[in-house]
């Protein structure tokens, strides 16, 4: 129930426990899979945060998304023999896993794990336009709100406080992931804070004003900093 928070009744939890490796840690920097390896089993972030990228072409890492308590990393390769992409703990991680080919059998028999399992596919192609509409934006204030907004939003699903958390990724990540400059990252969250938006000491952050957050993603040429 901790692996995946309201997925199934109270008397099918000892036939999920029978598959699944609970509380796996990871290191900050350890990686849960790596791209291109075999793809075996799909992945739920019990504590801590995670990271995927993947490689390029020319060798560079690009960060294509965070994941929270809750959520599942590797359904995008469960089409594939292959990982599409490296998965790394950001922080000390716990992690539960489900081998592709015994909870394939198990979602068969237990209707309401196969409907969570939709639900948590369909955020996941939810995730992937947001994403999308995320970098098609064209000032860093857009879309550091919006990641910002992000983050509050998957914290409050997860019952815990949407307007003060700690940031478990770096500002180097963040900058990866949104198409930005570090160093443009580092003024933005300034600008917001000298503002009264946040409030960031390091990596924890308080959304001290998340009506105006939301007018920054949504018009910032209106409610410029």
């Amino acid at each position: 129930n901790l692996c995946l928070p309201l997925a199934v009744d109270e008397t099918d939890l000892d036939r999920l426990e029978d598959i699944i490796q609970q509380g796996r840690i990871f290191n900050r920097g350890e990686h849960i899979f790596e791209q291109s390896t075999p793809f075996r089993s799909v992945f739920a972030v019990r504590s801590g945060a995670v990271k995927t990228s993947i490689i390029t072409e020319s060798g560079e890492e690009q960060v294509t998304g965070f994941y929270m308590p809750g959520e599942l990393v590797g359904l995008d390769s469960m089409s594939n023999e292959s990982y599409a992409c490296n998965a790394k703990a950001l922080e000390r991680t716990s992690i539960c896993e489900f081998p592709v080919e015994r909870l394939e059998d198990l979602t068969s028999r237990l209707p309401g794990l196969q409907h969570h399992f939709f639900q948590l596919m369909s955020q996941e192609i939810q995730g992937s336009h947001q994403l999308s509409i995320l970098l098609s934006k064209n000032t860093a204030e857009e879309r550091i709100a919006s990641l910002l907004l992000s983050l509050s939003s998957r914290f409050q699903r997860r019952r815990m406080s949407g307007t003060s958390f700690s940031l478990p990724m770096a500002r180097n990540d963040i900058a990866n992931f949104l198409g930005l400059a570090v160093e443009t990252v580092s003024r933005v969250f300034t600008r917001f804070q000298n503002q009264g938006v946040i409030k960031a000491r390091g990596r924890e952050v308080e959304l001290v004003d998340l009506e105006a957050l939301q007018m920054i993603a949504r018009d910032p040429e209106r409610h410029s900093l």
